[in-house]
């Protein structure tokens, strides 16, 4: 088969991979329908995570199921499916507990961006649809297999409420997302921080009622003029930068949350501000397991369309071109058809 692989910074190369088999009982192996480029690729692509060895790419998927070990009854092959770039069995403890992500039986996905995928944990993992979606439906599905997923998650950690106000911060795909989840889960005034036009557009259609593209200590200053001085409710922040956390934890009010899913890098927190400031601080990677079910019915109802954050479409085998137009933004998320 053919996917991409990441030789160093700036070096993504589609090429000839051994195909997937069935190694645990628990696996399976799905035929990629879409897969995606995530802003969190770009880490090793612009060189701020490290590649030490070749390694292939991408944890976001939806497909078609090939074959299934011994163990695996939840799916059968023919399903459509959608998973999660974390794995889980769905049964331990900390699934239980609706924090798959934290499974003990964890696996991270990291070869998606190819034509054919093996799925560990397959049982707990994959949720068929009832029947095949139409493809106008997989790029929604697509997001929902992470970035609209982690997009809730932020939203729920960050305890948005019916009538609160929300504020996000970044204005990638999973930023994008956390608008709509914010809208979802019923607060009055969504605050969407960005500076790029056509990103502001999508935030003000998915539902955001304010715009704020001031960054750092001028943007917590415009929140708090925009709060009456108190700050928000709820704050997700979906950047993973210490200046984007910093921002988060100053724009929350006392008594507020911040949820974040943002990958952290150099971020440190100082404990006498977070004690003094009464701010709630949740995040991690997302649990999408837990949301699956419900995102799922949301995109093939029509209720929500987060496929919307995919403005390039390109055939995998132009992956690196799907990486470098993100990297510029020239693109907010790149879909790629095998």
């Amino acid at each position: 088969m053919r996917g991409a692989v990441i030789h160093a910074p700036g070096d993504v190369r589609f090429e000839t991979l051994d195909e997937p088999k069935i190694v645990k009982p628990t696996d399976a192996v799905i035929r990629t329908a879409v897969t995606c480029v995530c802003g969190s690729d770009l880490w090793p692509w612009r060189g701020l995570d490290a590649t030490e060895a070749a390694h292939p790419m991408g944890h976001e998927y939806v497909g078609f199921v090939e074959e299934v070990g011994a163990e695996v009854t939840a799916v059968r092959p023919g399903q459509f499916v959608v998973g999660s770039f974390a794995t889980s069995d769905n049964t331990c403890a900390n699934c239980r507990n609706g924090f798959q992500s934290s499974c003990l039986n964890r696996e991270f996905m990291s070869t998606c961006q190819a034509e054919y995928v093996r799925i560990p944990n397959a049982q707990g993992t994959l949720v068929a649809t009832d029947e095949v979606p139409a493809e106008e439906f997989w790029p929604g599905l697509l997001a929902v297999s992470d970035v609209m997923g982690t997009g809730w998650y932020a939203a729920d950690a960050a305890e948005v409420e019916p009538g609160s106000t929300a504020v996000v911060v970044g204005d990638g795909a999973v930023g994008l997302c956390a608008v709509i989840a914010a809208k979802e889960r019923g607060a009055e005034r969504i605050i969407a921080m960005s500076r790029h036009e056509s990103r502001r557009r999508l935030a003000l259609e998915f539902g955001a009622t304010d715009i704020v593209a001031e960054r750092g200590e001028e943007g917590v200053a415009r929140i708090k003029d925009l709060t009456d001085g108190i700050g928000a409710d709820a704050v997700l922040e979906c950047v993973g930068t210490a200046q984007a956390m910093r921002q988060a934890l100053q724009a929350a009010r006392p008594g507020g949350n911040v949820g974040f899913v943002g990958v952290p890098h150099e971020v440190a927190i100082d404990g006498q501000e977070l004690f003094f400031s009464h701010v709630g601080l949740r995040g991690g990677p997302a649990p999408v397991r837990r949301y699956l079910p419900d995102l799922i019915d949301r995109v093939l109802t029509g209720r929500i369309d987060p496929g919307k954050v995919f403005d390039l479409t390109l055939p995998l085998e132009q992956v690196a071109e799907g990486y470098r137009a993100m990297d510029e933004r020239r693109a907010i998320k790149t879909l790629l058809k095998p």
